[in-house]
């Protein structure tokens, strides 16, 4: 049987930053995707340090593992809470495609085998920014324990321009490919 399905395609923007904690330094990504009406997406990457200053308590918490099947280009599979995708990015560091395909669980299990590399595994809390828009904070687990990520969605490249981070940003440390989950799924560590 066939399902009839959209890939959704995303255009995304990326904001890299460092975390520091009182007992341990590392770092965090923040991605900030948008959304678009085409396939094609931009990526904006910059990044800072920022300050341990939230309760974390307070928000929305979702379970992520995914896996890398091909990191050039990027094909990953993910299961979110109790949702399955299987999504490709193309190339690029400030522009590329990305589209998202739904995957049973059994579909998801099979494949998550034939990854390469690291699965990474991450908690994913959902933080108002106070500006209508959500920061999705991600704090990794396993392998790469210490490590935060967090996506904002915006509309435009030019909302994502002109967006003005939370006061818990503070270094700007921007364009570091060892940020993106594709490439920490092939650190040897």
């Amino acid at each position: 049987q066939y399902v009839d399905f959209k890939p959704t395609a995303k255009t995304t923007y990326k904001l890299t930053f460092r975390y520091r904690t009182r007992s341990l330094e590392s770092n965090v990504v923040i991605n900030v995707r948008g959304v678009s009406g085409n396939a094609v997406g931009d990526v904006l990457s910059r990044a800072v340090t920022v300050k341990n200053t939230l309760n974390l308590s307070d928000y929305k918490c979702r379970i992520i593992e995914q896996g890398y099947l091909s990191t050039n280009p990027v094909v990953r599979v993910r299961k979110d809470n109790d949702e399955y995708y299987l999504t490709y990015k193309g190339k690029g560091l400030m522009a590329r495609e990305e589209y998202n395909l739904p995957l049973t669980e059994e579909s998801y299990t099979h494949l998550l085998k034939k990854a390469d590399g690291n699965i990474i595994t991450k908690h994913r809390y959902e933080i108002p920014d106070g500006t209508g828009k959500t920061i999705e904070l991600d704090i990794f687990d396993g392998v790469f324990e210490g490590m935060i990520l967090a996506e904002v969605e915006f509309d435009s490249v030019e909302e994502a321009d002109s967006y003005t981070p939370p006061s818990w940003f503070t270094e700007d440390v921007t364009n570091n490919k060892e940020y993106h989950n594709s490439n920490m799924s092939k650190r040897v560590l």
